[in-house]
């Protein structure tokens, strides 16, 4: 993998990035931040004189999707950290993209304007209205050229649908509506209707008795190709599989996924990194993939009793979970991408290492992503980290890994081999080498 890009950001909290995702041509990438900002970036249009220059992405438009809020009834800070974005296909010039905080999701839009119009009948030159009176003639408008501007107007805005926090957004095949869920509901949206859902509800866990509450729901998403189906994770490491043609409330599941846990690994620790992070449907629409603390797992639809592909990430960590426990990170939540031939997954891992796994060949590799190592067109030299005995000149102990150097959030272009990962409030953005 050879280095397009590394966009340094600032270094307050609030450039953290959040979420980054690539939109359906690939051709723009978005990332949204702690602070509610969303950056898109646009991908250079390859030129005669430069041919190599093709793939490099530039900033295209910054615009503040969310600010902070305040819930006065019930007393609580609204964070305006941007969780998720969604891109939609696009349909004409423009681009739509969903984007969501905690509580309220919108949907923008994004526009180039490169003319304006001038030669107004009841407007002067500075905009101020003339007297009708004074008109003697009138003037048919004509559009000049201008500098291109690009333009970030919110169309929808749904909001007041969700108690407790959104993790996930997820647009339906359909194009005509979307998803949201929370920690104990998922709530079906149509584009156009933004006060209300179409249902309450479509799968609600929350139990009569919160005391009696045993898990949350984590991730959600749409199936690529059938608008019907849906698949949930929960904090118990289960999946559900959903047909919304079954009922309107999908609180009885049409499939059950869940791994036999192996006596021999139970520990303290064993709910907690069994948690799934993210929930991922291949772009073939066979496969699920799903992300918990130590593992990626794919599974096949057709096959609920156990995975059939289970990839080890950072198994190194497994004696370093009280310690991890402690300091808060085994709570961290790691996303899982494909690639576009669903052949590769990729997940992030701490010291800014992410993993690569090839599931034809079963080869796996760990690449860092850092300003020290990472210079324009270098490629990336795989990463190993040293367990126990005595370590080499290219290998790094276990003990020497920093956990604030995580890599959670990542994205992989639909057709080609470019990544995006978010290293902190540093975007690193990687191709394959061409010569």
């Amino acid at each position: 993998m050879g280095l397009l890009l590394a966009v340094g950001l600032q270094s307050g909290v609030a450039d953290i990035i959040s979420t980054v995702e690539f939109n359906h041509t690939g051709e723009l990438l978005a990332t949204g931040d702690k602070g509610g900002r969303v950056v898109i970036f646009q991908r250079e249009q390859e030129s005669k004189n430069q041919p190599h220059r093709r793939g490099e992405y530039n900033v295209y438009s910054t615009f503040q999707s969310h600010e902070p809020e305040f819930d006065y009834l019930k007393s609580l800070e609204i964070e305006e950290k941007i969780n998720k974005i969604r891109w939609l296909p696009q349909q004409n010039a423009a681009y739509f993209l969903l984007s969501t905080n905690d509580k309220t999701v919108k949907l923008w839009k994004v526009s180039e304007r490169d003319k304006r119009p001038e030669g107004y009948n009841l407007k002067d030159e500075d905009g101020r209205l003339r007297d009708p009176s004074m008109i003697t003639s009138l003037r048919v408008p004509v559009l000049r050229p201008m500098d291109l501007m690009v333009e970030a107007t919110p169309r929808r805005v749904f909001a007041n649908a969700h108690t407790y926090h959104i993790n996930s957004i997820s647009v339906n095949s359909d194009y005509e509506t979307y998803m949201s869920a929370d920690d104990l509901r998922i709530n079906l949206w149509n584009f156009e209707i933004t006060n209300q859902s179409f249902t309450p509800d479509i799968v609600d866990i929350k139990p009569a008795n919160m005391e009696e509450l045993t898990e949350v729901i984590t991730a959600a998403e749409f199936h690529p190709h059938h608008c019907n189906t849906f698949v949930y994770s929960s904090s118990k490491g289960t999946i559900r599989l959903c047909d919304m043609r079954t009922a309107a409330l999908c609180d009885r599941h049409a499939k059950f996924f869940e791994e036999p846990e192996d006596p021999s690994n139970r520990s303290f620790f064993s709910e907690i990194i069994s948690s799934i992070s993210d929930v991922k449907f291949s772009h073939s629409g066979r496969y699920i993939m799903t992300r918990d603390y130590l593992t990626v797992k794919v599974w096949d639809l057709n096959m609920e009793n156990r995975p059939i592909e289970t990839y080890q990430v950072h198994d190194y960590l497994r004696s370093k979970l009280c310690s991890l426990y402690e300091n808060d990170c085994i709570f961290d939540k790691f996303e899982c991408v494909w690639n576009g031939s669903d052949s590769v997954i990729m997940t992030g891992s701490y010291n800014n290492f992410f993993r690569m796994f090839d599931r034809n060949t079963k080869r796996d590799v760990t690449l860092e992503a850092s300003r020290e190592n990472s210079k324009p067109r270098a490629v990336l030299k795989p990463r190993k980290v040293c367990v126990g005995g005595k370590r080499r000149k290219d290998e790094i102990s276990v003990d020497s890994l920093d956990f604030s150097k995580k890599i959670l959030h990542t994205a992989w272009h639909p057709s080609e081999n470019i990544i995006a990962v978010a290293a902190t409030n540093n975007l690193y953005i990687f191709q394959d080498k061409v010569n």
